[in-house]
């Protein structure tokens, strides 16, 4: 049975496809310095800790960071042993309990433990004879997405990380993690398509730590506008590459849309039929007009994106998915469009309809639930119960 355990689907603190490009870039500068350098990465929690699953800290020779593992007494721990593994080589893996007493002295969240393997650059990214990190540097640069699992295997209280695969999207696989290696390879694809690295359970002696490297995922707009202005804006401040496209000059122009990646001047449905639009991509289609929305719709649906979201009434919604199936589209890409688009949070401003749109895509590609985080009221009484009489 596998198991994913819930810390290890959190989210780091800024976009991890940003995070891992800017490591695997350290990586390959310090390479190219011929500077030593060790690797601290956290691969397994329990509880309320400072840094999640796929955490990085970078130490070379010098003593300079890169990365971080949430700082604090942890981290200055971390870097400690990482120092002392770049002098001797070897390897370890260290456990950390964050107790209330260290949580107070140094601010980290208490209650919590946190496991940090530690290990030589040169021997981070190996697999086998092959070095890794021209695979990964490539995908977390906009190439070809890939998964590293890493087999952790537990005696008693000791954590080992026995054993490495490399997946890729197609399901290929170089490495081996010995018997669980379709374990290792179905979960990684699982967390390919979500984006977000996680520990996975797969009996009481073996965990697999998942890493999936990426690039930032895109966000593709049809049509360019007021509601798409605040798509555009608050998709770029939450890391997406972001594309507009629109076939009106005085809507698609780089002063109406600062900081955008990409502006397209051009007949959208042309536009969404030959521009690349791979798997990590979201497709927004808010055109100016019924029938436009629906050919932009049809061409949408015909790319490899993974979610496709069209504005508009419900009633629009089932014309256009019955256009689509009358003309043959399959029913497993029709069921990929989410319309009307976005979660029902009861706004109705520009703003407010791209923070309801948002949150759903933050939904589809990170599997959260959309429930309140709030402590709920019998929770809270009887937690507080037991400290009163504690």
């Amino acid at each position: 049975m596998v198991h994913a355990t819930p810390a290890g689907r959190q989210r780091l603190g800024r976009s991890y496809a940003r995070c891992v490009r800017e490591i695997y870039a350290k990586m390959a500068e310090l390479e190219r310095e011929g500077r030593r350098f060790a690797v601290c990465t956290v691969v397994r929690t329990v509880g309320s800790t400072p840094q999640v699953v796929g955490a990085k800290l970078i130490v070379d020779d010098l003593g300079r960071l890169a990365g971080t593992l949430g700082g604090g007494c942890v981290e200055g721990d971390a870097f400690v042993e990482a120092k002392r593994i770049i002098q001797t080589g070897g390897s370890s893996l260290r456990e950390y309990e964050l107790t209330e007493d260290l949580a107070w002295d140094t601010g980290l969240v208490c209650g919590g433990t946190m496991w940090i393997q530690i290990e030589p650059g040169e021997r981070a990214l190996r697999l086998g004879g092959r070095d890794l990190l021209g695979d990964v540097l490539a995908a977390s640069s906009g190439g070809k997405p890939v998964a590293l699992a890493t087999l952790l295997r537990k005696n008693g209280k000791e954590i080992e990380a026995t054993g490495k695969l490399l997946v890729e999207t197609d399901g290929s696989a170089h490495g081996t993690v010995g018997a669980h290696d379709d374990a290792a390879r179905a979960v990684a694809l699982d967390a390919l398509r979500e984006g977000t690295p996680r520990t996975v359970r797969l009996d009481d002696a073996h965990e697999l730590l998942i890493e999936p490297v990426l690039a930032k995922p895109r966000l593709v707009i049809a049509g360019g506008g007021h509601v798409a202005l605040a798509f555009a804006k608050m998709a770029t401040q939450l890391e997406y590459e972001v594309t507009v496209i629109d076939d009106r000059s005085e809507f698609a122009n780089r002063e109406r849309f600062p900081g955008v990646s990409q502006v397209v001047n051009m007949d959208m449905v042309k536009a969404l039929e030959t521009m690349p639009i791979g798997w990590n991509s979201f497709v927004i289609i808010a055109t100016r007009g019924h029938k436009l929305d629906s050919q932009c719709l049809r061409a949408a649906v015909k790319t490899d994106a993974r979610y496709i979201g069209l504005l508009g009434s419900k009633r629009k919604t089932i014309l256009i998915a019955q256009m689509l199936r009358g003309e043959g589209i399959p029913e497993e890409r029709i069921r990929a469009v989410h319309a009307p688009v976005g979660l029902d949070l009861g706004g109705r401003t520009p703003a407010e309809i791209a923070l309801s749109v948002l949150a759903e895509l933050s939904l589809e590609r990170y599997g959260g639930s959309g429930r309140p985080l709030r402590i709920s009221d019998e929770l809270f009484e009887r937690t507080l119960g037991i400290k009163q009489r504690e």
